[in-house]
């Protein structure tokens, strides 16, 4: 049986002006996601035996309502191992356990923890008899934005790379339809990356130097009101090149190695 979903109009840069949340199925059912409280998650989560909430990553646009619905349903808060602090401040709820890479929360026949870093550190997918929820890894149309300095395009890439190789059966994002392909997903991901990859690494090369000289060159279309987004892109795709030494990049200039 697919998991239970709803949407909830939240405050996001997300298109769909929505965060979905997400109920897996069965006993001691989790919660991912609850964005905000509404009418049809407070009906969802009634019809649901809750034991378990969790959310994919700290972003505002996805803990709004952790806390409320953890005191409605008394059920067991789980957190990134590490991240716990940050849980607290973000979603105002200490949690009570914490999660890791193949910590399995007894809900149902069990969720799977998957460490996906990249859009943010602590970024994480639950994975289910249904398929992965996985919050803003990946998305049915568009890009993510993986923004430096909390983004890291480094982690983004080999995320992407996993679940392609997991290949499971659907994708259950934080925003947009439900990626029924998840491997054509990731790899068009994927290729929008090294696409945009390239054109940072060439507008360098080029005598692009500042932040907002590489952001002019490497974008092709009108930018208004994601400005600010694209540029923290294009700081995080300078920030995977220079560890990778393909550019020099010490946070104000750009430069080419040397040969290029």
């Amino acid at each position: 049986m697919p998991l239970t979903r709803v949407d909830l109009e939240v405050a996001t840069r997300a298109p769909t002006g929505r965060t979905a949340a997400y109920l897996s199925d069965g006993p001691e059912a989790l919660l991912i996601d609850p964005a905000a409280r509404t009418d049809a998650l407070d009906a969802a989560v009634a019809d649901a035996p809750v034991g378990h909430v969790a959310v994919t990553h700290h972003h505002p646009d996805h803990v709004g309502a952790v806390a409320h619905y953890a005191r409605e349903t008394g059920a067991t808060v789980w957190a990134r191992r590490g991240r716990a602090a940050d849980f607290e401040d973000a979603a105002g709820v200490a949690p009570d356990r914490t999660f890791a890479e193949g910590t399995t929360i007894p809900a149902g026949d069990g969720v799977t923890v998957l460490d996906l870093p990249g859009h943010a550190p602590e970024h994480v997918g639950f994975e289910t008899a249904a398929g992965v929820v996985s919050g803003d890894t990946a998305v049915a149309e568009g890009s993510v934005v993986v923004g430096a300095p909390e983004g890291d395009m480094r982690a983004y890439v080999t995320s992407l790379r996993r679940l392609h190789a997991r290949d499971p059966p659907r994708l259950y994002p934080g925003h947009g339809p439900t990626i029924t392909d998840p491997r054509a997903t990731c790899a068009r991901l994927l290729t929008h990356r090294l696409d945009r990859e390239r054109r940072v690494r060439a507008a360098v090369a080029g005598g692009a130097s500042t932040l907002d000289d590489v952001l002019d060159a490497a974008y092709e279309k009108d930018l208004t009101g994601v400005r600010d987004l694209a540029r923290a892109t294009v700081a995080a795709h300078l920030e995977k090149l220079a560890v990778e030494g393909a550019l020099r990049w010490d946070g104000e200039r750009a430069t080419p190695t040397s040969g290029d």
